[in-house]
This record gives structure tokens, sequence and C-alpha cells, in this order.
């Protein structure tokens, strides 16, 4: 059956606890209104806040694994699937591939579409929300839940190091472009036992770095420290070094016990982009799917 035929209408479940007397526990948050717009793109609302979504799947959904990505700031689901196309090289290799907009901020609604990759408390509830956008669509399709994972650019890039330390009991790989951790996130950091890449461009000044100098007046951690945390946190004992096309040279990291990884590249001459072999001589896209398809 074609997977966009129908539009999703969720029923909520209340829990009760029995003893002597009946209590309601506090409802855990999910999906509502999800309807089919057109295609393969969807409309949802999550705590109050709308999203939308497309989603490229595979011929076969059956224990497939899923791949969501977030956009940059005051992009969208459309404008990052336009720009990289990652469905067309990861669906034949039997990916589900999601596309998610953000939204503005609960503090200035008029702001653009983007990620509370802080965590704030007072603002949108992304990590629950892709939590949730993953656990339903593992479900819905019977994609393999212990084969969920995100990739993001930019503001969303910032948002995989927020699900490494949040959610790591649903996401198993993450994949960060352009992006750092925030200072909140490092602040409350804990041992993360999840596979993380991290790229990020030479003179890409969004991502604070010791290496240019630039960390000194960012608040947030400098990329080196928060990818030696990464390696530490996956005990790793393996490592090797690999240069790419275009000079940029690929670092990988592996726990032998759990097969954990963590990979880093540093994009020689990168700017703050999701590259492309034009002009870096790789395929983000391609690179991406290769550590992927190194997590099976």
């Amino acid at each position: 059956m074609n997977p966009f035929k129908k539009a999703v209408s969720l029923t909520a479940v209340s829990f009760f606890l029995l003893s002597g007397c009946v209590k309601k526990d506090t409802e855990k948050l999910q999906l509502k209104n999800v309807m089919l717009k057109g295609g393969g793109s969807f409309s949802c609302t999550f705590d109050g806040v709308k999203h939308d979504f497309i989603l490229d799947m595979p011929d076969n959904t059956e224990n497939a694994p899923l791949v969501i990505i977030l956009h940059g700031y005051g992009d969208s689901a459309e404008g990052m699937r336009n720009g990289i196309h990652f469905e067309e090289a990861a669906n034949p290799l039997g990916y589900a591939v999601v596309y998610v907009t953000g939204a503005a901020s609960k503090k200035d609604r008029t702001a653009a579409n983007g990620w509370n990759s802080a965590a704030f408390p007072d603002d949108n509830k992304d990590t629950e929300f892709l939590t949730a956008l993953a656990e339903y669509l593992q479900k819905k399709y019977s994609l393999d839940k212990n084969r969920i994972y995100a990739a993001g650019f930019s503001s969303g890039a910032c948002m995989m190091h927020t699900l490494a330390e949040k959610a790591d009991d649903t996401f198993s790989a993450l994949v960060c472009d352009a992006g750092y951790m925030q200072k909140s996130i490092w602040d409350s950091r804990k041992s993360s036992n999840v596979s993380f890449f991290q790229l990020t461009g030479e003179k890409d000044d969004f991502v604070p770095k010791d290496s240019d100098g630039t960390a000194e007046t960012n608040p947030a951690p400098s990329i080196e420290k928060v990818m030696a945390y990464r390696i530490s946190s996956i005990n790793a004992d393996i490592s090797e070094s690999c240069e790419l096309k275009g000079g940029s040279v690929l670092n990988k990291y592996e726990c032998s016990d759990t097969h954990k990884q963590v990979w880093e590249l540093t994009v020689k001459g990168g700017s703050h982009s999701w590259y492309s072999e034009k002009y870096n001589g790789f395929d983000a896209n391609e690179l991406v799917l290769e550590f992927f398809e190194a997590q099976k």
C-alpha cells in the first residue's frame, strides 16, 4: 500500500494507576492533527505548535532505517529537500527520509523557523517533538526502531548535539553539518553513547573553534572540546584517518566493544554550507550515508 494514501488520526491514551483509588498520570505529548497535504507532504501539531514534514519512502518500508533531516534557521522542509535531495541517494539504499520544518520561537512568533537547540524550558519542545515524530513514523511504517538517525544543517545541526544528550535512547546515530553544541547543553552534558559525525568548515565562523580563535568570544564550547568529549563518551579504542579528494582529512574513532563510532571532518577551505563535490571535493550526501551504513 502506498504510505501516502491516508492521513493519520491519533487517539489520545490515558494511563491510570490502580491502588485502591484511580489516579491519572501526566500524559506524554504526542503528534496531533496529522494531515496529508499532497504527495509525501504532511502537516501536524505538537504541543500546539504546527509543523510540516515531507516523507520520501523506499520501495519496502518494513524494517527500513529512518533519517530525519533538519534545516537551518529561516528555511523549511521543502527548502532543505530542494537544496540537497538526500533522498535521491538514500531511498535506493532502503532508507526512509523525512524533512521537517521547525517553528518560530514561542518568545517571538514573528521570528523565522528554527530549532530550540538550547533546550530552553519555556520555548518549543523540539527534542520531545522530534522524538515523538520518530516514534510515530517508526510505528506507522514498521521502520527499524534500532536504526533511527538524524542529520541537520546550521541551526538544525546544533539540534543534533541536543538530541545526542537528551534523546540517545531514540536516535542511534547523528550527523552535524556546520553546527555546534549550545552552552546550556554542554553545561548539563552526560556521557552520551551515540554514534556522531561532525562536519566543520575550516572557514566557518558560525562554529566556535580553538584552531582559529573564534571560540574565545563565543560562550559555547569549541568544537574541538566537544569532539574530544564525543570520542571519550563512546570509549573509543580504534582510530583511523583518510584524506578525501580536495585535501580534507576524515578522522574515524570506534569502540571495539559496542561498535559506536565518532567521525570528524574539518573541510579544507569549507565555509557554512552542506558540502558538495563541486566546491569541496566530496559529496556530503554520500559521506553521510557511508556513516549511517557503517552503523549496521
